[in-house]
């Protein structure tokens, strides 16, 4: 299996200022697969749902080369379910809701079919359930990205360190590179947080693009401007699977190629904002994902003569 992520998959209930939903499909791995999927014919997914998670949505998943070998039903349980509330701008929200159900016990079981993927992503989750994955691989991936969050940085630092050690890209926001550095500065954060073990660093800043770091080299990849958001639920997952997904398809795991990779991302996360849940990824094109892409390139696209 070329491709592996692991995460949640899950209901959410979602509120905006402009509209709500309720229970509709979600989780990390969900959105990341969904992404991936437009740039690799299959890919394996490791996780848990109750036995109230909808088979036909199981059955789409399949449909789109995500193998389901890694994931486990539990029955008699429910799946996990999150609901939050965002703020006006789309940009801040306030989780509601958590109820773990099945992901309070869950733990993960690599099958021998996974064990020699070429791509990890680990998607959000506790560090110890991320740890466990990479401890079952008797050979270590190409590219190893993790997902994380401030909350975990406040309840399982020092797993989390630990993780972060075994892994070459690690994928956080601008508010969680300044707590896990100490730093305010995106760029001391950086270096900072390369010492830690990661080769490649992504700070994802919202509506105002993403930053590349290597020991090296810094790349920004600005965000493009839509005309309405109307869910951004799912958007760093997406983007976590457009960038993952890019790279596994091309094989190419150098600083420029990764540039591209983020690039990708940016283009896979602006459509899920356009719709509640996964579903503009799985109605999406090529043509509109290639047409998406050009979008972001213009944006940067301009020549400069300075005379003497």
């Amino acid at each position: 299996m070329n491709l592996i992520a692991v995460g949640t998959v899950a209901f959410d209930s979602i509120e905006t200022p402009f509209a709500r939903r309720e229970k509709v499909i979600g989780g990390a791995a969900t959105y990341i697969t969904l992404s991936a999927s437009h740039f690799v014919k299959s890919s394996g997914l490791i996780s848990v749902v109750g036995d109230d998670f909808p088979q036909e949505f199981l059955d789409t998943m399949t449909s789109r080369g995500i193998d389901q070998e890694g994931l486990q039903i539990k029955k008699g349980e429910k799946s996990f379910f999150w609901s939050g509330k965002y703020h006006y701008d789309l940009n801040s929200r306030d989780t509601l809701v958590t109820d773990l159900n099945v992901l309070a016990d869950f733990n993960p079981i690599v099958p021998e079919s996974y064990t020699e993927c070429d791509f990890l992503m680990l998607g959000n989750l506790a560090p110890a359930v991320q740890m466990r994955v990479i401890e079952q691989l008797p050979v270590r991936p190409k590219l190893v990205v993790l997902d994380t969050m401030n909350f975990w940085m406040n309840v399982a630092l020092e797993d989390l360190m630990k993780v972060i050690a075994k892994i070459d890209v690690l994928t956080i926001n601008d508010e969680e590179a300044r707590q896990l550095a100490n730093e305010y500065s995106l760029v001391k954060a950086a270096r900072k947080i390369l010492k830690m073990g990661p080769k490649y660093l992504i700070i994802k800043k919202g509506e105002h693009g993403a930053l590349l770091f290597d020991a090296h080299n810094v790349f920004f990849a600005p965000a493009l401007p839509l005309e309405e958001v109307v869910d951004p639920t799912g958007a760093g997952d997406t983007f976590a699977g457009g960038f993952i997904g890019y790279l596994a398809q091309s094989q190419n795991i150098s600083f420029e190629n990764m540039k591209r990779a983020v690039i990708i991302g940016s283009a896979m996360a602006s459509f899920t904002c356009e719709k509640f849940g996964p579903d503009r990824l799985l109605e999406l094109t090529r043509d509109e994902i290639n047409e998406r892409v050009e979008q972001f390139v213009q944006l940067t696209d301009f020549e400069i003569y300075v005379e003497d």
